[in-house]
C-alpha cells in the first residue's frame, strides 16, 4: 500500500508539472504567432491569438493544431482603390486544422469561419455624400445610413429642389455580397411633395456598393446583414494562411 500511495503521488506530481509545461508553451506559442500575425499582416496593434486544446505539447508533437481563435480590434481593409481603405472592427476568426511548417515559421489552417463589424460611418464613405444632380434641377446626397431593423440599412437622402428648402427622406435597403463586394439596394424609391423621381436617377444616390479586398489570410465574405451598431459580416475560407 505504501509503494502504491507514493507512485499516486509521483504521478500527481508529474502530472502537475506536465500540465504546467503545457500551459507556459502555449502561452509562449500564442505571443509568437501574434507577433508574426502582426508583421505579416502589417497591423498597427498586436491581435489576440488563442489556441484551443488540451494538451497542446501533443498537437504540437502531431504537426498540426486542432483550434485556434484570432482576434483582430481594427483591419484596414483594401477598397481597390489606390490609398483607400475601409476599417473592419472586431474581426474574430475561428482557424481549424491549422498545420505548421517544421521551423514554426508558418502556418495553414484548413478552414475559417468568423465574424467583423463595419460601422455606419465607415460605409457611408461609399455612398454618395457630395450633391448630385438627379435631374429637374433637383440635387441629392446621402447624409446618413443607419439600422433600419429586421436586417435592413436605412438611408437617409437629403433632396434639394429648386426654389424649395431641402428635404431629408428615408429609404429603407437591402444589404447583401457579392463577391468580394457589400451591395446597398434600396427596396423603394424616395418621393419630393408626391413628385417620384426618375428610378435611374434616384438610385444613383440611393444604391451603392463597397469592395472589401485583401482580408487576413485571404479569408472571403460569406454573408452581410444590418445590425444596431453597423453592418455585421460573416467571412469563411480554406487553406487559410495564420502566418509565414
Amino acid at each position: 500500500m505504501r509503494a502504491l500511495r507514493i507512485l499516486v503521488i509521483v504521478a500527481v506530481i508529474l502530472g502537475g508539472l506536465f500540465v504546467i509545461a503545457d500551459r507556459v508553451a502555449v502561452g509562449f506559442a500564442e505571443d509568437e504567432a501574434a507577433q508574426q500575425l502582426k508583421t505579416s499582416e502589417g497591423l498597427t496593434t498586436t491581435p489576440d491569438v488563442s489556441i484551443k486544446g488540451f494538451p497542446f505539447l501533443t498537437q504540437v508533437a502531431s504537426g498540426e493544431l486542432d483550434d485556434v481563435e484570432v482576434g483582430i480590434a481594427n483591419y484596414e481593409a483594401s477598397t481597390g482603390k489606390a490609398d483607400e481603405s475601409i476599417r473592419i472592427a472586431d474581426l474574430k476568426a475561428n482557424m481549424r486544422g491549422v498545420a505548421f511548417s517544421s521551423d514554426y515559421s508558418s502556418a495553414t489552417a484548413t478552414s475559417a469561419t468568423g465574424s467583423a463589424t463595419i460601422s455606419y460611418d465607415e460605409l457611408l464613405k461609399a455612398a454618395k455624400s457630395e450633391p448630385a444632380d438627379i435631374g429637374l434641377g433637383f440635387t441629392a446626397r446621402v447624409v446618413g445610413l443607419s439600422d433600419g431593423g429586421k436586417g435592413k440599412i436605412k438611408v437617409n437622402v437629403e433632396i434639394d429642389p429648386p426654389a424649395l428648402d431641402p428635404q431629408t427622406v428615408s429609404v429603407l435597403s437591402t444589404v447583401s455580397v457579392k463577391g468580394d463586394t457589400v451591395e446597398v439596394h434600396a427596396d423603394s424609391l424616395p418621393s419630393v411633395g408626391g413628385l417620384d423621381l426618375a428610378e435611374d436617377a434616384a438610385r444613383s444616390i440611393t444604391d451603392f456598393q463597397q469592395a472589401i479586398d485583401d482580408l487576413p489570410g485571404g479569408i472571403k465574405l460569406d454573408k452581410v446583414e444590418a445590425a444596431p451598431d453597423g453592418v455585421e459580416i460573416t467571412v469563411k475560407g480554406s487553406n487559410v494562411r495564420l502566418a509565414g
